[in-house]
């Protein structure tokens, strides 16, 4: 017999991990009872509709891939400590990469995630060209790089989706990068 209600943190989590996997298709709430191997009623009981499931979904994200690695970035003393710890957080090889390519479109049909995406864009703009200008960099170039690098980024997690990567490859990332980077 199946269990009645799963958590709200346990719905939560495995609607990241799926929609990282299938986009909005992932979140059939059916489905999920099965895999939390409970009752369909315990999600309602969490969430009055799929939408605001979905918001707490994009909700954890935003915890989890943005301020959760800003608060771990800004535990390091100095400048250069906070730089390579946030490249090596930034380029993890990590399973939920495509989290946010099934979030871009689904934001097409979706205004207000749009907003959402734009503003955690804004986010980590603003904390790298922070970071590079701490390191030495004038405002206007750690603008400029904080935008080049979070470009990189991006296109650096859509060419490895799906690929294994070596042991060593945040060293090739790091060699990349120091043609527009002092690091």
């Amino acid at each position: 017999m199946p269990k009645i209600v799963a958590t709200k943190d346990q719905w939560t989590k495995l609607g990241y991990q799926l929609f990282a996997e299938m986009g909005i298709r992932g979140l059939n709430v059916e489905k999920m009872s099965n895999v939390l191997k409970c009752n369909r009623s315990s999600f309602y009981w969490h969430f009055r509709t799929k939408e605001e499931f979905i918001d707490e979904v994009i909700n954890f994200w935003i915890k989890t891939e943005t301020e959760q690695v800003i608060s771990k970035v800004e535990q390091f003393k100095t400048p250069r400590e906070r730089l390579s710890a946030f490249l090596e957080i930034a380029f993890k090889d990590e399973p939920y990469l495509e989290f946010i390519f099934f979030l871009k479109r689904y934001s097409k049909k979706n205004k207000k995630i749009q907003v959402i995406i734009d503003r955690v864009d804004d986010r980590r703009l603003e904390f790298s060209a922070n970071l590079f200008q701490d390191v030495g960099y004038s405002k206007k170039e750690a603008s400029v790089k904080a935008s080049i690098f979070y470009k990189y980024l991006i296109g650096h997690h859509e060419m490895i989706r799906n690929k294994k990567q070596p042991k060593n490859y945040l060293s090739y990332v790091k060699k990349e990068l120091k043609h527009f980077l002092d690091i």
